[in-house]
């Protein structure tokens, strides 16, 4: 790599860093949780816990950055998701429907043969803005923006591969006409913290290949702006999660994959809480969004069609965190969507640089239950609902 390339990467990742902490991603795929981190995770239905095969993959599972060379990706991905809540049969949709939630990472082998790994990407959100007094005030929302910045250390050690990565996590949140609940501020707070990824792969043949990595809770510093709205004066940790999966070669050129997802939303009270605890918002043991657990079923593969041609496509299945006894709430953060279809592709332009691209659709969901009627806590009989579309572009360059 000359020094004007190098020049100019970093440049742009410096514009892409900058890009990804003003991003406001909306509700992402799996509750609160992006659905993958990179173009092609993405296209492979979020997939590749046991598959490294870009920088990125390190995201997923620390450990597939050890079976990835020297390597340099970004990418964006454009979020498009249509939520809103019915209350007396009128639809009243949120707005703000497009939101940039790029990544970039670097992958570079030591010379004592393991592997050090950069990553910087959106891990998931919130977001929702509507123009009608939906809680008493107008306009009202939330806006939940979360991005992680990962340090890994990776190597093998024969058929075992084995990675961990201290993690910074950034958020931000915003909320408008929530007086109702007592939040009188609109500025915009910010939640510094971090926790750690770990995960190993396997290679059981030489068609066969498990994973596993998990997640720490990211213990976050408090949104004093927001003390009267989320459990324990401003608390919002992010949630723990575990991941296992298999990497099957079924032909030289076709892998298929299949990953087991839990995410620990229960280790949040702002999050988990039931939105009935009879305590004023903001206490200790105080209410929440009322999230369960939940498992995520993925399913993806990958077809080398030719040298310069390769094609992904995937399917994911997630449980819907929100109950019908937290749909109040849940007018807030409808994150309902639990069918995800995925399809999309590389085009390598040489044995550098290639091009990735994906795209991502979530059929509609609705749960039924009470909505706002008016002020906290005047509701009625109603429903939420979310669709989602997201459109994914990278690019990669191999040294």
């Amino acid at each position: 790599m000359t020094n004007k390339y190098g020049q100019t990467a970093t440049r742009l990742g410096m514009t892409l860093a900058t890009a990804m902490l003003l991003a406001t991603p909306a509700m992402a795929t799996e509750g609160m949780f992006a659905l993958g981190s990179s173009t092609s995770q993405r296209a492979m239905g979020g997939t590749g816990v046991a598959y490294g095969f870009e920088a990125m993959s390190a995201a997923v599972n620390p450990a597939n950055a050890a079976n990835v060379g020297r390597q340099f990706q970004m990418g964006l991905d454009i979020f498009s998701p249509n939520r809103g809540f019915i209350r007396g049969g009128v639809d009243n949709e949120s707005n703000s429907n497009y939101f940039p939630v790029p990544n970039l990472s670097y992958n570079h082998p030591l010379a004592n043969g393991n592997v050090l790994n950069i990553s910087m990407y959106g891990n998931g959100g919130m977001n929702t803005d509507y123009s009608i007094g939906a809680l008493g005030a107008a306009p009202v929302g939330i806006d939940l923006s979360q991005m992680f910045i990962s340090a890994t250390y990776a190597g093998t050690s024969g058929n075992l591969s084995w990675g961990i990565a201290p993690t910074l996590a950034i958020q931000t949140f915003k909320g408008e006409g929530l007086i109702g609940f007592g939040v009188l501020g609109v500025d915009r707070d910010w939640s510094y913290g971090g926790g750690l990824k770990a995960g190993i792969t396997y290679k059981a043949s030489p068609t066969l290949t498990f994973g596993l990595a998990g997640q720490t809770k990211m213990y976050m510093s408090k949104f004093d702006e927001y003390a009267t709205l989320f459990e324990g004066a401003g608390s919002y940790d992010i949630a723990a999660s575990i991941t296992a999966g298999i990497a099957w070669k079924a032909k030289p050129n076709l892998i298929i994959m299949a990953d087991v997802q839990r995410i620990f939303y229960s280790g949040v009270p702002a999050i988990s809480n039931s939105s009935a605890i009879p305590l004023p918002l903001g206490s200790v043991g105080g209410p929440g969004f009322g999230w369960d657990d939940i498992n995520v079923l993925k399913l993806g593969m990958e077809w080398k069609a030719n040298d310069r041609m390769t094609w992904r496509a995937g399917y994911a299945y997630s449980e819907n965190p929100v109950g019908p006894e937290d749909v109040y709430f849940g007018v807030l953060a409808p994150g309902v969507v639990t069918h995800h279809i995925t399809f999309g592709g590389t085009y390598a332009f040489n044995e550098r640089n290639s091009i990735d691209f994906a795209i991502e659709h979530a059929p509609k969901n609705t749960v039924n239950g009470f909505v706002p009627a008016g002020p906290p806590p005047l509701a009625a009989p109603g429903s939420i609902y979310m669709s989602q579309t997201s459109v994914s572009v990278g690019w990669t360059h191999n040294f």
